[in-house]
């Protein structure tokens, strides 16, 4: 299980509730993931969070093909995918595409959100072709 510690509380907090939440400075306005407790642009200490539709395309993806570790043995190949938001600034989160072949995948794809149970008390999100 994920640590929840209080600057993801929100994020984690947000994925039980299947909303994808992106942090927000709140003097500059300039979104970040992952959450930081320092805004990158304007150095403010105050922050939000805004909660993304989801939508988005991939900006790059890999395909792993070796496990590197146990918890993933039945698993590849996978993709790992970073993702550029279409709202939230374009903020670019890393996930997985699900429902289509990883021969698929290609830059540029656009994708929606997908939300996934992996645990009765932990939803993580991923992503699927829209």
């Amino acid at each position: 299980m994920p640590a929840s510690e209080p600057l993801t509380a929100g994020f984690w907090e947000g994925c039980a509730a299947r909303e994808l939440r992106i942090q927000r400075c709140a003097d500059c306005g300039a979104h970040r993931h992952v959450p930081a407790p320092l805004c990158s642009h304007c150095r403010s200490f105050e922050s939000s969070w805004d909660v993304s539709h989801g939508t988005g395309r991939i900006f790059s993806y890999i395909v792993v093909h070796h496990s590197v570790h146990p918890a993933t043995d039945a698993l590849v190949p996978y993709n790992v995918a970073v993702i550029e938001l279409d709202d939230c600034g374009g903020v670019h989160v890393t996930s997985n595409v699900v429902g289509c072949a990883n021969e698929d995948l290609s830059i540029g794809m656009p994708v929606r959100i997908a939300w996934e149970q992996v645990d009765p008390e932990l939803w993580l999100y991923r992503f699927r072709p829209a």
